[in-house]
């Protein structure tokens, strides 16, 4: 039936067993922060046999910390970016025939949880494939996860700027993005790809943008230069904590008015 909710894509036990991989977000960063907790803890341990405890506490403390904001990160990668977009998916109560857009795709998390609910519509994703962004980062593994979720005919990707979007001009029912457009230098960069994501939403479709602390807030204020209509932000709470509370996922969201 048109507009009934299946299954999440992308959940980490059902993607798992399914096939479908997705990957990790910023996999150099969680490397990083992976050899700085271990340094801290090897520091503290040496301290602690070669002088004493009380000098090796400030390495435990600060490497025990680290793994806690480590571990919180983790989760959001591995499980609490799939609830959350679970759950603002089921919000936009689809019909089922709509036409989306994911910005910087990746391995398919967002876009391939949206194609399960467009069972008579199209989910297209536009990346630029780095693997700096998202470990194993190809268009072939994310066709290979659309076919592993039982999606794969109505799935299709591109490579492509954001900044430039290959994409005709009100193309699209719905635009989404998920921890992608921080990634963009500059920040007049980044407004002429909210501005792109704007240019190829037909009217009266929705504009849905997660990203990190308060980048969403800026990416609003360059949607009401440009009129749009319900723009909001919201927090997605504790599973899309990178790190800490001070490092939270927005939710940014608006409409483009349906006389434009």
């Amino acid at each position: 039936m048109i507009g009934a909710a299946p299954r999440a894509a992308g959940s980490w036990q059902s993607g798992g067993m399914r096939g479908a991989r997705y990957g990790m977000d910023a996999p150099y960063g969680f490397g990083f922060v992976g050899l700085v907790v271990l340094g801290f803890w090897v520091t503290g341990l040496v301290m602690a046999v070669t002088a004493d405890v009380a000098a090796a506490l400030p390495a435990l403390v600060s490497g025990t910390l680290l793994a806690g904001c480590l571990a919180l990160s983790l989760h959001a990668t591995l499980r609490g970016k799939f609830l959350v977009w679970r759950d603002v998916l089921d919000e936009l109560e689809l019909r089922g025939d709509e036409r989306l857009l994911d910005l910087g795709c990746g391995r398919g998390a967002v876009l391939l949880a949206a194609a399960q609910r467009l069972p008579q519509g199209q989910a297209v994703g536009v990346d630029l494939w780095r693997g700096r962004d998202q470990s194993g980062n190809t268009p072939a593994a994310t066709l290979r996860n659309a076919r592993a979720e039982g999606v794969a005919d109505r799935v299709h990707v591109h490579g492509g700027d954001l900044r430039r979007l290959p994409y005709a001009e009100a193309s699209f029912d719905l635009v989404v993005s998920s921890l992608t457009v921080h990634t963009i230098f500059g920040a007049d960069a980044r407004a002429q790809a909210i501005a792109e994501a704007y240019r190829v939403l037909r009217p009266g479709g929705r504009l849905l943008i997660a990203d990190l602390a308060r980048t969403p807030r800026q990416y609003a204020a360059v949607l009401a230069r440009l009129n749009a209509q319900d723009i909001s932000v919201r927090n997605l709470g504790w599973r899309a904590w990178w790190g800490s509370p001070w490092v939270p996922t927005r939710l940014l969201t608006a409409r483009k008015p349906a006389g434009s």
